[in-house]
């Protein structure tokens, strides 16, 4: 009986250690909206971007989609700036449903 409470243990740890290493998408964990705020001066002027910006930029690649339906940033996503300082950053800008 000891045995068997023992080996349940021990697999209900070994589940709750696995579950806990489950996530999401590495891309949707590292989403941040703001961090496209680095590149607002840049995508609605001609100003070029800078290299925080495209660091910044790039690191939000996988998200842009999600990211242009935000309320807050994705207006600046749908203008022609964001394609602009994509292709100066070397990110390529997803065509989103």
């Amino acid at each position: 009986m000891e045995n068997s409470l023992r080996c349940f243990t021990v697999a209900f740890m070994v589940l709750l250690l696995s579950a806990g290493h489950l996530q999401l998408t590495e891309a949707q964990s590292r989403c941040d909206s703001v961090e496209i705020s680095w590149c607002l001066q840049s995508i609605v002027t001609n100003v070029p971007p800078s290299r925080e910006c495209c660091r910044k930029f790039k690191g939000q690649e996988a998200c842009l989609c999600r990211e242009s339906k935000n309320p807050t940033f994705g207006g600046y996503l749908k203008l022609p700036g964001a394609k602009r300082v994509a292709a100066a950053c070397g990110v390529k800008f997803p065509k989103c449903d």
